[in-house]
């Protein structure tokens, strides 16, 4: 896994890209198909539309202890309940987890099969509306688990990776790290105004090859804007295939346990 730091040049960020062995099948057709383990710890939970989100106990769950917590946003065409695929890829005991329903229904009269599809846009409106979600289901964790209030990491596949760097590097003192699975950075013009306060915050961007939505081109553009900043980045970059696999899944937890090993930045308080 490489890690670019500040040093790196421009002209040797595209070599300095990993490739990742891939040993296991992708996990995008479970989540099409919504089959859930039975035995799997998770729970839907609602007080209105804004506030449904997906809640995932860690196995053998220890109240004494203080978890990690991982907040997930889903990618466009899933819901919250995808955190049940999701999380025993990354870790069935690491994390306390939480994953809020995107801010926009793709389903229409006309087309049934999306009434439980949604997404998370960009622009002012759908932004804070996503950042009251993911402020709303830290909240949610806090009171249900006892959660490590310096250790709350943001991630999320394509359009939710992409709104997890918006949010992230808006109000990145609320964060330990921002992981986005195949999820561009957000090309609108606030968060340009934002890299220079979230330059402490550690960032995973992880792509698989032939992707039209994040192409080569694209990613070398956001390490070029992200080097300029002098963000810490690591990039993963996969064989050619669905958006989310297996590998780049256990990847998060492999660099989350890296990131809290590091020791790399002061904790944070949330304030």
């Amino acid at each position: 896994m490489n890690r670019l730091s500040s040093n790196v040049m421009l002209e040797d960020m595209k070599s300095m890209v990993s490739d990742a062995a891939v040993t296991d099948d992708d996990i995008q057709e479970t989540l099409a198909q919504n089959i859930f383990p039975d035995d799997l710890s998770t729970s839907v939970e609602q007080t209105d539309q804004t506030e449904i989100c997906s809640v995932f106990t860690p196995l053998h769950y220890e109240p004494n202890y203080a978890y990690p917590l991982l907040i997930w946003l889903h990618g466009a065409g899933e819901n919250e309940t995808c955190l049940r695929q999701v999380m025993p890829k990354i870790s069935m005991r690491n994390y306390a987890a939480v994953a809020p329903r995107g801010t926009l229904p793709l389903g229409q009269e006309r087309l049934p099969q999306l009434s439980d599809a949604f997404t998370w846009p960009l622009g002012d409106i759908h932004t804070a509306d996503a950042m009251d979600r993911v402020c709303m289901a830290i909240e949610r964790a806090e009171q249900r688990f006892h959660v490590d209030k310096n250790r709350i990491f943001l991630a999320g596949s394509g359009t939710g990776g992409t709104m997890a760097l918006q949010i992230g590097m808006t109000i990145p003192e609320r964060f330990s790290g921002i992981l986005s699975v195949g999820g561009p950075l957000p090309r609108e013009d606030t968060i340009l105004a934002h890299l220079n306060k979230s330059r402490r915050l550690p960032l995973l961007l992880t792509v698989d090859r032939d992707n039209h939505q994040y192409p080569d081109a694209m990613v070398c553009e956001d390490l070029r804007l992200l080097h300029i900043a002098g963000m810490t980045v690591t990039l993963r970059q996969y064989p050619a295939g669905d958006a989310l696999r297996d590998s780049m899944l256990s990847d998060i937890d492999q660099w989350i346990m890296e990131v809290i090993a590091s020791e790399q930045k002061a904790p944070i308080v949330r304030v």
